[in-house]
């Protein structure tokens, strides 16, 4: 957890361990049940839409399988902003690495190299946009925070 987690004094100061989670009391916990709900519900500045997909992966796969991913979301996250970022979109990318599984990532990005390949930056761009609404739609992704 960050410096700015508001649960580091009682897990890693207190208790001694990384995560909310592993503490005995997590399910009884007011302050832990209310930061799930309300990630379900509403963002801040980092998008919580995937907390609970995100608890359950660690939980079966490890940190350092998620940290894996992590680093793969991160690896697609680049390739969009270097090749598809005509400048307004930076969050909008960030939040589709987020919430999208990595192979719906990997094939939109497959489909907006071969549908963009002659376009200028912005014309790219909304190809990209495009390939990403569709998938949102079917999927019934948000890729913007929840206020």
């Amino acid at each position: 957890m960050g410096a700015g987690c508001p649960f580091i004094t009682c897990a890693i100061k207190k208790k001694g361990i990384e995560f909310c989670w592993q503490c005995e009391e997590s399910t009884r916990c007011k302050k832990w049940r209310e930061h799930r709900e309300a990630g379900k519900r509403v963002d801040s500045f980092k998008c919580y839409q995937t907390l609970e997909d995100d608890i359950s992966f660690i939980k079966k796969n490890g940190v350092d399988g998620f940290q894996k991913n992590q680093k793969i979301r991160e690896q697609l996250l680049n390739k969009m902003l270097k090749n598809y970022n005509e400048g307004r979109s930076k969050s909008y990318y960030c939040i589709a690495a987020t919430v999208m599984q990595i192979e719906e990532l990997n094939a939109a990005l497959i489909q907006a190299k071969r549908d963009s390949s002659k376009l200028d930056i912005r014309d790219k761009s909304k190809v990209l946009h495009s390939i990403l609404d569709e998938t949102a739609k079917r999927k019934h992704y948000l890729f913007k925070l929840r206020k």
